[in-house]
């Protein structure tokens, strides 16, 4: 028995022994995995280079986003974090900015820091990996015009629905909550969170939200965290800055600056053109022109001939204040003008709305100047101003005072005009009404220009 029960307590020591040591080395293990910074292997190499999204989606950011891409590329960067925080902005340029984000060679990361909506929101599903900062958003992707009134055209909502529903689906993520955030009409449920999309809703998910339902890949307070969290290095850490020339584009190519620009160009040249002198209209004219140019062909809107359209135009509009031609010169000068703003602008219909507000107020200045600076005005080049009245020494004709009191002889009848001889000079004469036979004598009594008044004269 004693033999036995040793045994048995022998087994028991064996059985308890093995847990007993996998339970150490997890103990052992947990701190390690606890503190370790990223849910994936062992640390990564290449360098972290974060893109700051942080301006509403338009082709000014497009562009140095495109050279944020490429500088990270030719770097052999490891991850690109996209540092999102935006309101949204064009659909166009989110959805080239999307193919952008999903066909790089370089891992790529959309840190949300504040707002990912609307057009945002398709750039962060476009990406590897989704983190979220505590307080954030990401969602509320629906269409909406310039004016902020929501896009009903059935067309253009399954368009959009469709973008972002595919950039969330190839992501792995529920495809109907992308179509949600889009679509007003939808009903999804998100069971998840314990909310259902109504009608007349639009999703909208907070980082705990999104973490719950899929969209969001972990929680973090900066870039560089979400960097660890993957797995990457914080020794080398770039962010990409944007240049001086970009930021000034940027300002420049805002809608409402272009359309300051254009009514002080418009206004500014036609002033000083109508009412020259000033020389300061014409010079804060030229320079607003000049400013819209720059900042769209630094963007990348516009090209060379934008510049060439717009000379010619000036120069046309110019000429036929001088040389007339029927207004050709004038039609064809406002079309090219016309057509270097409008090419140079991204959108054709934006550059149109801009171009109309500024030329409608320009008009309304351009009139209050001419009115107050009527006596400076061009168009009295063409008017005759001057009275050329008697009093300040003009006549429309000779006068013959001289002749008053001559005395000559009727060479004609005068029935009461005819021609008359006064010293050998034949002269146009006129009676007062009395019929006076030839080759009689008569004396001038009234010079009135070329009239000159004669009677017959009296015998000596």
């Amino acid at each position: 028995m004693e033999k036995g029960g040793t045994i048995v307590k022998g087994k028991r020591r064996k059985k308890l022994t093995g847990p007993l040591m996998l339970l150490m080395l997890l103990t052992l293990l947990l701190p390690v995995w606890i503190g370790s910074p990223s849910a994936h292997a062992a640390e990564k190499s290449g360098a972290v280079y974060i893109i700051p999204v942080d301006k509403p989606i338009e082709q000014g950011l497009g562009k140095f986003m495109e050279r944020g891409f490429k500088q990270a590329e030719e770097m052999n960067a490891g991850l690109i974090v996209l540092d999102i925080n935006t309101p949204g902005g064009r659909v166009d340029t989110a959805e080239a900015l999307g193919t952008l984000i999903k066909d790089s060679p370089i891992e790529t990361v959309a840190f949300v820091r504040g707002d990912a909506a609307s057009a945002g929101s398709f750039l962060a599903l476009n990406a590897d990996k989704i983190v979220m900062s505590p307080g954030s958003m990401i969602g509320a992707a629906a269409m909406v015009d310039s004016t902020g009134k929501h896009v009903d055209d059935p067309k253009l909502v399954a368009f959009w629905k469709s973008k972002m529903q595919g950039a969330a689906e190839i992501s792995g993520r529920d495809g109907k909550i992308a179509a949600g955030m889009t679509d007003v009409n939808m009903v999804v449920e998100m069971p998840e969170i314990n909310k259902t999309k109504q009608k007349g809703e639009i999703i909208a998910l907070s980082a705990e939200e999104a973490l719950k339902v899929g969209y969001a890949d972990h929680i973090s307070n900066t870039p560089e965290e979400a960097a660890a969290w993957l797995g990457y290095s914080q020794d080398d850490v770039f962010k990409v800055e944007r240049t001086t020339a970009e930021n000034i584009s940027s300002f420049l190519t805002n809608p409402v600056v272009m359309t300051i620009l254009l009514f002080l160009g418009i206004a500014g040249v036609i002033i000083e053109l109508i009412v020259p002198g000033f020389g300061v209209p014409g010079i804060v004219g030229i320079v607003c022109f000049v400013l819209y140019f720059s900042g769209n062909y630094i963007a990348g809107f516009a090209g060379a001939e934008t510049w060439v359209l717009f000379t010619v135009g000036l120069i046309m509009i110019i000429l036929e204040m001088f040389i007339p031609s029927f207004g050709i010169l004038g039609i064809l000068g406002s079309i090219a003008l016309v057509a270097g703003v409008v090419r140079a602008a991204y959108d054709t219909s934006d550059a149109f709305v801009s171009l109309g507000i500024a030329f409608g107020a320009a008009l309304v200045v351009i009139a209050i100047i001419s009115i107050i600076f009527k006596d400076r005005g061009i168009w009295n080049r063409f008017i005759l101003s001057d009275s050329m009245s008697a009093d300040r020494g003009y006549s429309s004709a000779i006068e013959r005072k001289e002749l008053v009191g001559l005395q000559g002889i009727s060479l004609t009848p005068l029935r009461p005009s005819g021609t008359a001889m006064f010293d050998g000079e034949r002269i146009d004469v006129v009676t007062d009404g009395d019929f006076i036979p030839i080759d009689t004598p008569i004396i001038v009594i009234k010079a009135e220009g070329t009239r000159i008044v004669v009677q017959q004269a009296l015998p000596v």
